[in-house]
């Protein structure tokens, strides 16, 4: 028995893949999940209308600045250029101060203060906001040392493209991006290495079938049925969940074959690094169930991450996918908005396609 358990030690530490399995997969689970998964909020963008500018506007922006949780990163000059900034989709929240805001609040005791936030993330947008209203309460209870009578500001709450704050808007571009990816990226590298395992892809390679086509074959259907996925969770949001459509549909259903043609791609991918469906299985799971999950920021702020996780979040492309749904679906976006996110999924597209397509004719050899 002695003997038999150190040689079974001896054969896992050999091993690579099980070394990583039992000791890099939770180290990395849990390096993800402990700097993601956050509550708490920091280091948002926001934006300032200040039609005052005294004393007053110009301390209470510099408290919400230098508390941490916000970066001022635009300071507007007139109304119009809050959808404008908000359509950006940088900034998370705008602040209006109402002319003669100090005055307002040294002659009457009452002042004016407008918070418009970016609800289509609405979870983002109740932490943002309360994390203001406490700032601002803040404020008050400084300024009011000493007064008899309190001073008083009264916010005027906006909740822009979503003002229920329903959940619906947040989950609906996660759960399309999440079974995109599982679809299309993870069958169809199963499917591949299923044809490696068996000795059937020999066969098929005799046969007048180029791999090219044999390829093509196999992920045809995955582009269907990925599709029709896409398409009924779309039509359950719309119809179930009263979730408004408010771009265009047509540039919708084209980001998202490109999204499918992108995700497919990347499981052949990993069907030509793959040589079992196990190893197939792990990497789809492991490199793609849970990044897609954690870093796309479709539930966490990726501003409230690390700077290597910010840094990492931009080689995945369910993060540009979700930008694109959000722009569309919820803010009505178009092209003029969307075409670099649209541009990197393109550019990932082709970049492991091409990259397929090698590693695929070096392992048929």
């Amino acid at each position: 028995m002695k003997i038999f358990i150190i040689k079974e030690f001896l054969q896992i530490f050999r091993d690579k893949r099980s070394m990583i399995i039992l000791f890099g997969i939770p180290i990395v689970q849990v390096l993800l999940f402990g700097f993601a998964l956050k509550n708490e909020l920091k280091n948002a963008h926001i934006a300032i209308l200040d039609q005052s500018k005294d004393t007053y506007s110009l301390e209470l922006t510099q408290k919400l600045s230098s508390s941490g949780y916000f970066i001022v990163s635009e300071n507007l000059t007139n109304s119009r250029q809050i959808e404008e900034v908000f359509r950006k989709g940088k900034v998370r929240e705008v602040i209006v101060f109402e002319p003669d805001f100090g005055n307002n609040l040294l002659k009457s005791g009452v002042a004016q203060l407008q918070i418009i936030t970016d609800a289509s993330d609405p979870n983002t947008a109740s932490i943002v906001y309360s994390y203001t209203q406490s700032i601002v309460n803040d404020y008050l209870l400084e300024i009011n040392r000493g007064n008899e009578l309190p001073l008083m500001i009264i916010p005027q709450t906006e909740m822009r493209y979503n003002q229920e704050l329903k959940s619906v808007f947040m989950f609906v571009p996660g759960v399309i991006t999440i079974i995109l990816m599982l679809v299309s990226a993870m069958m169809t590298s199963i499917s591949i290495t299923r044809e490696k395992e068996l000795g059937t892809m020999e066969i098929l390679l005799v046969s007048p079938v180029k791999p090219a086509q044999i390829v093509l074959g196999k992920v045809v259907p995955y582009v269907f049925l990925s599709f029709m996925s896409a398409v009924i969770i779309l039509l359950l949001s719309y119809f179930v969940f009263h979730m408004p459509f408010s771009g265009s549909l047509v540039l919708l259903l084209l980001t998202t074959i490109l999204f499918i043609v992108m995700a497919l791609s990347l499981g052949v991918f990993i069907s030509t690094v793959s040589k079992t469906q196990q190893v197939a299985m792990l990497l789809s799971m492991f490199a793609l169930l849970l990044p897609t999950i954690l870093l796309s920021g479709f539930i966490f702020p990726i501003e409230n991450m690390p700077l290597i996780l910010q840094y990492f979040s931009h080689i995945m492309p369910p993060k540009w996918f979700v930008i694109i749904i959000k722009n569309i679906i919820i803010k009505g976006n178009g092209i003029e908005v969307i075409w670099k996110e649209v541009l990197i999924l393109f550019a990932m597209a082709m970049f492991f396609i091409l990259l397929s397509i090698k590693k695929f004719k070096i392992r048929l050899e």
